[in-house]
């Protein structure tokens, strides 16, 4: 190994944590509350977190309870009365799911959209009054493990030395490489987001909406106290399907919802149309750690967003790795950590899979949907318990 050069001389950590979304700062967090002295690294030059609306259940925020971040959370968001479910094309609710005391008592705690940059915001400055190291500007190249020490190696010629490496560093990771051959596999979907303020006097959707129809869906919530609309519309791409480098454009998005109700096509309006998301997961991985080196979050589990559990299961590895970290010496707790957490986060990713298409039938299999949710018993739990109970 080459000479090891740190940032700070006078200072050594046992966590290097590679990469400042929402699931890394989770992880430094939740170390940091063990005991663990963490330095988390980011590579943009300042900290922040693009996009809009995120949606997050009772199995993350218990989690937020926990780390006594949920009143902030509560108060930067809001809280929805209902999940419901329309068909796109005529406007009918399908079914839906109440969020209200039974929900909560039954979970142990409430269903909330927040502003994703808002969630960012709070566990930045949970991690800051915790005194994890946080550094932006610095951009990881590769990790080297020795059997009790990691050399997390940055593109400066910089070398940092830690016990062990959480790479958080999303669906493009860096360092999944090292432990898993693969590449994101494109779904052929696109989203476009967008946000509308929402004046004095407008009347303020209390519920979470999904309009679903063949190819395509929308989603539609109120965010931070009901001062914004938070707007998602996803189709699959025909360019993509024509095997087209560029696609997904905005040439294609109002033709994907031509067929649908006048509600979901007149919120077309209100989509930002200079960028959008393609949409991209991996297939489960059956290893995730590599010596001292543990993936976690979307570098772990990249999952596509029909169960918008994307966020919640990043904190769930957060809170899982801290709980295991405890006790006992790391390459137990990253082998008891990935045990724990593969088969949970295989079954959330090729369940929003499955869900995905359940949401995108045409024709007969539209009529079957539609049937089958309209039927649905609304007090019956056995669809969510899997997902959402302690």
């Amino acid at each position: 190994m080459s000479e090891v050069h740190r940032t700070d001389p006078g200072s050594s950590h046992e966590v290097v944590v590679v990469g400042g979304g929402i699931g890394g700062l989770g992880t430094a967090l939740a170390l940091t509350r063990e005991g663990r002295s963490v330095r988390l690294l980011e590579r943009a030059d300042s900290f922040g977190e693009v996009g809009a609306g995120l949606q997050l259940g009772p199995n993350a925020t218990r989690i937020l309870r926990e780390w006594g971040l949920l009143d902030k959370v509560r108060a930067a968001g809001v809280e929805p009365r209902r999940l419901v479910f329309r068909d796109a094309l005529t406007d009918e609710v399908l079914t839906e799911l109440d969020l209200g005391q039974e929900f909560q008592e039954r979970y142990g705690a409430p269903y909330v959209v927040v502003h994703r940059s808002d969630l960012h915001s709070i566990l930045l400055e949970a991690c800051r009054e915790a005194g994890v190291l946080l550094e932006t500007g610095r951009t990881v190249t590769g990790v080297e493990n020795t059997e009790d020490t990691a050399y997390t190696r940055l593109a400066d010629g910089t070398v940092l030395e830690s016990d062990v490496v959480v790479a958080a560093d999303g669906l493009r990771s860096t360092l999944r490489g090292q432990i898993v051959d693969d590449e994101p596999v494109g779904s052929g979907y696109v989203a476009y987001r967008g946000t509308v303020p929402l004046a004095e006097g407008d009347p303020v959707p209390d519920d979470v909406v999904a309009w679903v129809g063949p190819g395509c869906h929308f989603v539609r919530y109120a965010l931070r106290q009901g001062d914004m609309l938070n707007l998602v519309a996803v189709f699959r791409s025909p360019a993509f399907d024509r095997g087209e480098s560029e696609w997904g454009g905005p040439d294609e998005l109002d033709a994907a919802f031509g067929d649908c109700s006048d509600t979901v096509r007149s919120a077309l309006a209100h989509l930002w149309r200079d960028r959008w998301w393609p949409m991209a997961d991996r297939e489960p991985a059956s290893e995730w750690v590599e010596g001292r080196t543990v993936l976690t979050g979307d570098a772990a589990h990249p999952m596509l967003q029909y169960l918008a559990q994307g966020a919640c299961q990043a904190l769930e590895d957060a809170h899982t790795l801290a709980e295991l970290s405890t006790g006992q010496e790391w390459a137990k707790a990253l082998a008891s950590f990935a045990e724990r957490r593969i088969p949970r986060t295989a079954r959330v990713q090729t369940t929003a899979r499955m869900w995905g298409d359940i949401w995108h039938v045409d024709g007969v299999a539209r009529v079957m949907r539609n049937e089958l949710f309209r039927t649905r018993d609304r007090s019956d739990y056995k669809y969510t318990d899997w997902l959402y109970a302690p």
